[in-house]
């Protein structure tokens, strides 16, 4: 159910077990633990939190179940066509991942109509909210060229006003050896047929995809066509992308996954958001961040699924934290933390990751007594019923 569905009408989620807010004003602990809960909404609005027994036109008992904020998935590849399942099998036997595959996605994705790239990423969305996600980003990458970069910002804006124009993926085939001249064009026409229909430019700072004065090319162009700023960095290995993102005041730097002292000291010391893509390191064997680092240091750090096609094939938040929780030296309250409150400041909205008076009634409620279970029953489907957007599918 959607609390969106009848927008006149208030709504009370109540006999609420263990509430997580995020506003450590209203509950326990940083996460705000309400016990024996309800909470009101109206207007798509949390209007009211309290004890159980609050009333509303109507009622939606949670039978002592735990209820959390939604997932607010922060980086997500959803435009795409194509299978790469056989990639990923080849990656299990030992072959390393360098980003290639990409390629493999944009010509599918080129080929495919737009009405088939709409209900694949209806499905796709219907999947990520069926397992407690509520806020999404999508980005572009796989048109890399004027018209299907544009083409998929458009279809992306649809379900999300969280766009990201990534346009600077990787070099396509038809531009190989003159990377320069690929930048121009992302820089330019592309940017400006792409800029209507997003919120964000990102670029892929990483051997094999740009450099940082590329990047910081396309940044800046972003910038000055009134986009936000995100950026892949430090993926495979470490590198200038954290430094960078943090020296142009990105949103978020994603992936993060070789980091130096100096890149958790920059991060720790500026707003750019961490932003840990724990599904990719799984899918691609790469090795699994030291979270602890980051959070010890002071960095805000957010947990995404970066679903894709080739190295993330997920749209599972729940899995995530539970990767996040074994692998990644991540407490459950501070992986809690990530994919909500963490997601929401990687995307700047204050409004989502949170469930008090006057935010987005965006809500989980998990079949279980508490969010302890995500990580203690990975791979079992805990999500009951998910209040509120997404949008369209």
């Amino acid at each position: 159910m959607r609390a969106s569905e009848q927008p006149d009408r208030t709504l009370v989620i109540d006999n609420i077990g263990l509430l997580v807010t995020n506003d450590p004003e209203l509950g326990e602990g940083p996460l705000g633990i309400v016990r024996n809960a309800s909470i009101v909404i109206a207007h798509n609005t949390v209007v009211a939190v309290g004890p159980a027994g609050a009333v509303a036109d109507e009622c939606l008992d949670a039978e002592g179940a735990c209820v959390l904020p939604g997932f607010v998935d922060s980086h997500t590849h959803l435009v795409f066509a194509g299978d790469r399942a056989e990639e990923f099998t080849a990656r299990m036997a030992g072959m390393p991942y360098d980003g290639g595959g990409i390629r493999v996605t944009t010509e599918a994705t080129r080929a495919s109509s737009s009405d088939q790239l709409h209900r694949l990423v209806r499905q796709r969305l219907r999947e990520a909210h069926q397992a407690g996600t509520t806020t999404i980003e999508i980005k572009s990458g796989y048109g890399l060229n004027i018209a299907d970069e544009a083409r998929s910002l458009e279809i992306a804006s649809n379900y999300t006003d969280e766009t990201t124009f990534l346009g600077a993926h990787l070099l396509p085939a038809e531009f190989v050896g003159r990377p320069d001249d690929y930048i121009d064009l992302v820089c330019g026409e592309m940017l400006s047929q792409a800029a209507p229909h997003a919120k964000w430019i990102d670029a892929f700072c990483e051997t094999g995809a740009f450099d940082a004065d590329q990047c910081r090319t396309v940044l800046e162009a972003g910038r000055a066509a009134g986009l936000g700023l995100r950026l892949h960095g430090n993926q495979l290995q470490t590198g200038p992308g954290v430094q960078l993102a943090v020296e142009c005041g990105c949103a978020s730097v994603d992936h993060c996954t070789h980091l130096t002292d100096g890149d958790i000291e920059a991060l720790a010391g500026g707003n750019t958001v961490a932003t840990l893509l724990p599904a990719a390191d799984f899918s691609t064997k790469q090795p699994y961040i030291d979270a602890r680092r980051l959070i010890d240091a002071g960095a805000t750090v957010a947990i995404a699924s970066n679903c894709n096609p080739g190295s993330s094939y997920t749209t599972s938040i729940s899995f995530c934290i539970a990767i996040a929780v074994r692998e990644m030296g991540m407490t459950i309250d501070e992986a809690i933390q990530a994919v909500t409150v963490g997601g929401a400041a990687a995307l700047q909205r204050p409004d989502c990751g949170r469930l008090t008076v006057g935010s987005a009634a965006h809500a989980a409620i998990l079949d279980a007594p508490s969010y302890h279970h995500l990580a203690y029953r990975p791979g079992v489907p805990l999500i009951r019923q998910t209040i509120g957007p997404l949008q369209g599918f």
